[in-house]
């Protein structure tokens, strides 16, 4: 609001009253138009023959003594109190195009605002002054030169009216501005000189937002050079990281292939200490079945067929064998008996030992009471393929598929499982 009185002095598009009293409203931009084609009060008063004429039609007009022309414009009071309600508060400035016109009243830095934001309006109003002012020298001029007598009884006259008007101070009239008013010049000269001053400035605006422009862009530049070469290191670590990576991956998969191997052989290792633990050198050997019960079940329901022994030798360097055992019986005796067999399996020091494998060999389920021990005994077959030396893990189990009867093992008359454990032994002659 305390910016709104300076602005409403030199806004282009605020509607004021014409100053010559015409009634008419129009745009602050327009008024210069307004003034030399539109308004009725806005004439000069021909001296010679006293008619009222536009400024369009005064520089047309031609008396027939040929007397000069002289610029009256009629103002109303209208004007007057335009005036005195435009004019602010005492302790403001005029503006420097008062005198043609321009109504803007403020304080220093305003007064250097409104110079910079209406010089348009300013060149339009001084266009008009000159056009005003070339009106009446022009008819000072043809009657200079006119040859009628007239001239000279009315040449004072004329010195008068020429000397009368008031002409702004640093305007240059030359003896150029003479010939221009002559009737074959042209007013398009100051039309153009206009034109000329606004396009030189809007290209020395643009020239400055182009100058602004460049900056930017050349700040840009080196952001987008900056941002690229950060990008350029973002990838180059990100190479550089992905090869680490790549190199931890290929590290962790041997490493893991290491503890495969590893947890193999500690698997490896683990079986042969309990076989160690378990095994025996003498050829006798005693089986430990603990679960029988579910042992058992799993036989009957066929999850699981048959139990193997660890293995045991002979002697030392002797022969390597195994026994196997099904609970619930194979063969002849699936389903009544529980079966038991005898296997020959392939050792280190196969090589230095006779085959056939010859040796007697003796089955005993023992009576946890030591009462009544289940005794079966066979020597091997030396035609058959089980007793000849192995060419895989293991030769083909043979022995007793009717060792017990499932009746008697699960008689509560023997304590042949007790406490859901039962003992197998074998004893194999050595001598």
């Amino acid at each position: 609001m305390k910016d709104f009185e300076e602005h409403q002095s030199l806004c282009e598009y605020a509607l004021i009253p014409c100053h010559t009293g015409c009634g008419h409203v129009v745009m602050r931009k327009k008024l210069a138009d307004h003034l030399e084609n539109g308004c009725v009060n806005n004439v000069m008063v021909c001296q010679q023959c006293q008619r009222s004429l536009s400024s369009t039609e005064y520089q047309e007009h031609s008396c027939e003594d040929n007397f000069c022309k002289e610029q009256k414009h009629v103002q109303t009071e209208t004007a007057s109190k335009e005036k005195s309600l435009s004019t602010p508060s005492a302790n403001k400035d005029g503006c420097r195009f008062s005198e043609v016109g321009c109504l803007f009243r403020g304080g220093k830095e305003k007064m250097k605002e409104h110079e910079k934001s209406a010089v348009g309006a300013h060149m339009l109003l001084l266009l008009q002054h000159m056009r005003q002012l070339k009106g009446t020298l022009c008819s000072a001029a043809k009657a200079a030169h006119g040859a009628t007598p007239q001239s000279e009884l009315n040449g004072n006259r004329a010195g008068k009216s020429i000397s009368s008007l008031q002409i702004p101070a640093g305007l240059d009239i030359s003896g150029d501005l003479e010939v221009d008013c002559l009737p074959g010049s042209s007013v398009s000269e100051d039309e153009s000189v206009l034109q000329q001053l606004m396009r030189e400035k809007v290209i020395s605006e643009l020239e400055n937002k182009l100058h602004v422009f460049e900056n930017i862009v050349a700040v840009l530049n080196k952001e987008v050079e900056s941002s690229h070469m950060e990008i350029m290191a973002f990838r180059r670590q990100s190479e550089l990281d992905q090869n680490i990576i790549r190199g931890l991956e290929l590290k962790i998969a041997e490493l893991h292939r290491c503890l495969t191997q590893k947890d193999a052989g500690l698997s490896s290792l683990h079986k042969s200490l309990v076989f160690s633990e378990q095994a025996s050198y003498d050829g006798i050997f005693l089986w430990k079945i603990t679960d029988v019960g579910r042992k058992l079940q799993d036989s009957v329901t066929g999850r699981t067929v048959g139990l193997y022994s660890p293995a045991f030798y002979t002697a030392k360097y002797g022969y390597k064998v195994c026994l196997r055992v099904y609970l619930n019986g194979d063969g002849t005796g699936k389903g009544t008996h529980m079966s038991l067999f005898f296997v020959v399996m392939k050792g280190d020091y196969d090589a230095l030992l006779p085959w056939p494998f010859r040796h007697k060999v003796t089955f005993m389920l023992l009576d946890q009471n030591n009462r009544e021990h289940v005794i079966d005994a066979f020597r091997p077959d030396l035609a058959s393929a089980s007793f000849q030396r192995p060419v895989h893990d293991m030769n083909v189990a043979s022995g007793c598929p009717t060792f017990l009867p499932l009746a008697k093992l699960q008689s509560p008359k023997h304590a042949y499982v007790k406490e859901d454990t039962l003992f197998l032994k074998c004893i194999i002659e050595t001598n």
